[in-house]
């Protein structure tokens, strides 16, 4: 047997930094929720908004949210692997200010140039607006979205950087000599190994989709220069998928690092914890083709390949890391707060929000369920239960004034007002799938509505329910700042021990 040894450290508490992150993604995460209850209503015709600015609603709320989980992951992932190797606050800091101004290039061109070309901009769509946006406009979408993307590549270089340094390399950050030969008990800690899977596949897809950004902004200057449209929207498509599943493997180090603080048990990086990861990172990065399902002039072997890592990528992480949850809650005397209440509850919103993708990457499943609303119900599971219920997890953590401080009964009821909330909302979208309510329509049929409007009701227990994990955090901050101090003494102590 591997002999392991846990130490817990106290937390240093989070940098200034960090909580600028959450900040933004508190604020932004509202506004998004906020849009999307305005197209939820355009739809159950409680209001009328036009088409138009439902897709410029729908263009910023799909860019929004796959950026604002970005910063949320980027914020976990730093605040815990700086206790690992030493990562530069310069490069994090300089992140956020790209993002921040890449929002406000995308916030003008889709609200006062008008673009709606969805966050997914397919080639040639945003040079052939039919006179609907302007080329600023759809040049300022796309180099917003460069911009952040450039932010990002800078972090995950700093990151790689830092591993590289402490570990000599990434082979030994992802346990592969623990993998492959004698498992010593000294693989890497689950906050490195995840960072380095994490690392790897965002800088591929970072790079890629940086290169058909600039592609299509060189082509939106200079017509002559063509792009084959496959390629653009497999490029496209690489780069947003592993992006947005990068986000749920960050906020998954919360899991791995606050859950035993709570257990004072191990979170083992055993030779199956080392392998489900290395598959994943390979899988990651070559899962894509499920969403080009539907595009027949891909070769079969291409398509084929798109259904079957989509079936065996559901088990590896998602699997260990739920079952490993469940071992160390187990008789474990934890005391249940809302912290630990999200992390736990996360585990099954992402194995929830799986089970539909599971069933969508099914080629002939998915020439009938791609374009529903099925597939939103999916991703809307494991985004809102899962990664969102992590990052609130996160949150609570940070602020909680000491480990014996009771929970509010507010928070008690938000908590499974925003669980009840998540479960109605998305099984309205998966039951408008199974009746063939296409996505991304603005305008829906009569028959539709009555499902939209039990919908609306859903959105709006979600808002509330998150309206007061916000304002818990935001009144948390003072009081927690006073905390920190003891805890970096605590670490102090326990490191000169």
């Amino acid at each position: 047997m591997a002999d392991y040894t846990y130490t817990p450290q106290p937390d240093r508490g989070a940098d200034a930094s960090v909580l600028a992150y959450l900040i933004t993604t508190v604020g932004v995460l509202l506004l998004m929720m906020t849009l999307g209850l305005l197209m939820r209503l355009e739809q159950a015709q409680y209001i009328s908004i036009g088409p138009q600015w439902f897709y410029e609603l729908l263009t910023l709320h799909g860019a929004g949210m796959v950026g604002i989980t970005g910063i949320a992951g980027a914020a976990i992932m730093w605040h815990f692997l700086r206790q690992y190797v030493d990562l530069s606050r310069g490069i994090f800091i300089a992140n956020l200010v790209l993002f921040l101004v890449g929002v406000g290039m995308i916030l003008v061109g889709v609200l006062f140039g008008h673009f709606h070309g969805a966050w997914t901009f397919l080639y040639p769509l945003p040079a052939k607006s039919m006179g609907l946006w302007s080329q600023g406009a759809a040049a300022l979408f796309m180099g917003g979205l460069l911009l952040i993307g450039v932010g990002f590549l800078l972090l995950y270089l700093d990151v790689a950087r830092a591993i590289t340094v402490r570990y000599g390399n990434f082979s030994r950050a992802l346990g592969w000599p623990q993998l492959f030969g004698h498992d010593d008990g000294k693989a890497p800690p689950p906050t490195v190994v995840a960072s380095a899977m994490v690392t790897i596949v965002q800088v591929t897809g970072l790079v890629i989709g940086a290169s058909i950004l600039t592609m299509m902004l060189v082509n939106l200057y200079v017509p002559a220069f063509t792009i084959d449209p496959l390629l653009a929207k497999s490029m496209i498509y690489l780069f947003g998928h592993i992006f947005i599943n990068a986000t749920i493997y960050m906020a998954a180090i919360a899991v791995y690092e606050i859950l035993p603080r709570y257990t004072q048990r191990p979170w083992k990086s055993g030779k199956v914890f080392l392998a489900s990861w290395t598959a994943s990172t390979l899988m990651v990065i070559i899962i894509f083709p499920h969403h080009l399902l539907m595009d027949f002039s891909f070769p079969t072997w291409f398509l084929v390949t798109g259904q079957v890592i989509s079936y065996l990528n559901t088990f590896p992480i998602l699997v260990v890391t739920g079952y490993g949850a469940l071992l160390i809650v187990h008789r474990s005397g934890i005391r249940w707060d809302m912290a630990s209440r999200f992390l736990f509850i996360s585990l099954f919103g992402w194995g929830a929000g799986a089970m539909p993708a599971f069933i969508d990457g099914t080629i002939s499943v998915n020439f009938v369920m791609h374009n529903t609303l099925w597939v939103p119900g999916h991703f809307h599971t494991y985004l809102l239960l899962g990664m969102v219920a992590m990052v609130f997890g996160f949150m609570y953590y940070l602020v909680k004034p000491n480990q014996n401080a009771p929970d509010h009964f507010i928070d008690r009821a938000a908590f499974w007002g925003f669980v009840t909330g998540v479960l109605g909302f998305i099984l309205t979208f998966l039951y408008s799938g199974t009746e063939s309510v296409p996505r991304r329509y603005a305008v829906h049929l009569p028959q539709w509505v009555p499902y939209d409007r039990v919908g609306v009701l859903f959105v709006i227990l979600i808002i509330a329910s998150s309206l007061v994990f916000i304002l818990r955090f935001l009144t948390g901050l003072r009081r927690a700042g006073r905390e920190y101090p003891r805890a970096s003494l605590a670490l102090a102590q326990a490191r000169q021990t």
